[in-house]
Formats: structure tokens, C-alpha cells, sequence
């Protein structure tokens, strides 16, 4: 699907996006608010500043994608892959990211507060200075991940989480890793 197509459909009042391929496609502060984008690739794109409020993006695939500064407020992100994606200064408060591979995505400052990212696989993400108040974290792999400043005040942890390794610069790079995901 092309982008004008894509824009021109939403215009109209189309949601349904299901399995689009918009791979390194230009969406820089486009407004996709309730779009059903469930299954698509968007591996690459530039979602940078973008409105993405109640969209589903479950098993979508967003490796390398850049949303930095975008809205992604109460999105279904479950079993989504963003590895090594752009999320920096991101809003993913209220997002349901259970299953979520987020493997050495940079979440610097996003903001979080009650995202679920149950059973996740955050290793080698970056958190540093995130908000992630009142985040389930439980069952997730935080092996490596950055969690230098970040707000966890409320978050649901295992305890067998909570040692030196959940605050670790790694400096790894996303090119080794592959998608885990179900979908």
C-alpha cells in the first residue's frame, strides 16, 4: 500500500489497515489515531512525532522504525516487534505490550506510566530516565536493559529481576537479533 492511498482511505473514514506493507514508508507527524495497522510492516518507517492514539499494531513488525515523540496512548502493541526501534520522549501510557520484543529499542525518556509490557523481551532495551510508574513488568526479560533514572514507582517486578543487571550500559547493537514473536 502506498502512502497516499493510506492517507487518502483514513480521510475517508477507513481504519482498517490489517497487514499493510508500508515498509520505510514517511509518516512523520501523520494523526492514524484508532487505525487497525494489525499485522503490518512498517519495518524502517518514519512514524517520528506521529498520532497513534487506540491504534492496534498487534503482530506488527516495526524493526528500526522511528517513533520518537510519538503518541501511542492506550495502543495494542501486543506481540509487536521493535527491535531496535526509535522511541525516544515516546507516549505508551496505558499501551498493552505483553509479548512485546522490544530487543535494543531506545525508549530514553518515554513515557509509560501503566503500560503493560507483561512477558516482554526488553534485552539490551534502553529506559534510561523512562517513566514507567505502575508498568507490569512481570515475566519480562530485562537482561542488559538500561534502566539508569528510570521512574519504576509502582511497577510490578519479579524480584529475581532486581539486580545489577537491570541497570547495565550494554552498547550491544540490534543487528544480531532476530524477531521472537508468535505472529
Amino acid at each position: 500500500m502506498d502512502i497516499k492511498k493510506l492517507l487518502s482511505e483514513y480521510a475517508t473514514g477507513e481504519r482498517n489497515f490489517q497487514g499493510a506493507t508500508l515498509h520505510q514508508a514517511k509518516l512523520s507527524r501523520v494523526d492514524l489515531s484508532g487505525a487497525d495497522l494489525s499485522g503490518a510492516d512498517l519495518s524502517g518507517a518514519d512514524l517520528s512525532r506521529a498520532k497513534l492514539r487506540g491504534c492496534k499494531l498487534s503482530c506488527a513488525n516495526l524493526t528500526d522504525a522511528d517513533l520518537s515523540g510519538a503518541d501511542l496512548t492506550s495502543c495494542d502493541l501486543t506481540e509487536i516487534n521493535l527491535i531496535g526501534a526509535d522511541l525516544i520522549n515516546a507516549n505508551l501510557k496505558t499501551a498493552n505490550l505483553h509479548r512485546a520484543d522490544l530487543r535494543s529499542a531506545n525508549l530514553v525518556r518515554a513515557i509509560m506510566p501503566g503500560a503493560n509490557l507483561a512477558d516482554a523481551e526488553l534485552s539490551g532495551a534502553d529506559f534510561s530516565g523512562a517513566n514507567l510508574c505502575d508498568t507490569n513488568l512481570m515475566g519480562c526479560n530485562i537482561d542488559e536493559a538500561d534502566m539508569r533514572g528510570a521512574e519504576l514507582t509502582g511497577a510490578k517486578i519479579a524480584k529475581e529481576n532486581i539486580d545489577e543487571t537491570m541497570i547495565h550500559d550494554t552498547g550491544l547493537s540490534h543487528k544480531w537479533v532476530t524477531w521472537a514473536g508468535n505472529c
